[in-house]
């Protein structure tokens, strides 16, 4: 049994959930999101809640039954508060800035490195060295997030790169004389 799964999701105030055709429409004050159902799952909209349960008791339908109730969850909380990363800029000469719908990151390269901002994603730089990724939809925050980062991921002994805000790198040592 699921321990995800089972718990219906609360609809937010100021948000519509609707199913139609086997898919399932969000829309919020941030925006609007669809998620196609899958056919191992019913998914239904009643007393402000949405709930997911499986159609058999087959493996297959018991796993979507929580990846659904998670994806509805997430769905829900993108177009009522939205998603957010930070990110921060470590090296000397290393900076990021916003240009018309690009973000252009100076990352010690020859060149800087311009990164062409998704539709549905808000970036800003409120200081050259962060930079902090919005949106509604999780899992393109978090890929863009990632992109951004793989441009220059940090390194272990003097920290150079671009870092999650909350993440933790561990330093190594270094050359011994």
């Amino acid at each position: 049994m699921s321990r995800v799964g089972k718990y219906p999701v609360v609809i937010p105030a100021g948000v519509d959930v609707s199913v139609t055709n086997n898919i399932l429409v969000a829309k919020g004050k941030l925006g609007e999101l669809r998620l196609p159902l899958t056919d191992l799952v019913d998914t239904t909209v009643a007393d402000g809640r949405v709930t997911v349960v499986p159609r058999s008791k087959a493996a297959n339908s018991r796993m979507m039954w929580g990846t659904t109730r998670a994806l509805v969850a997430n769905m829900l909380k993108g177009v009522s508060i939205g998603f957010a990363k930070s990110m921060d800029v470590t090296g000397t000469g290393y900076r990021a800035a916003v240009q018309g719908k690009n973000l252009v990151i100076n990352l010690g390269y020859s060149h800087d490195v311009v990164y062409a901002i998704p539709e549905g994603i808000k970036i800003t730089c409120d200081k050259p060295t962060a930079i902090r990724v919005e949106g509604v939809d999780k899992r393109l925050v978090g890929q863009v997030a990632a992109e951004i980062r793989s441009k220059r991921p940090p390194e272990p002994y003097k920290g150079k790169g671009v870092r999650y805000t909350d993440e933790t790198i561990r330093r190594k040592e270094g050359k011994k004389k």
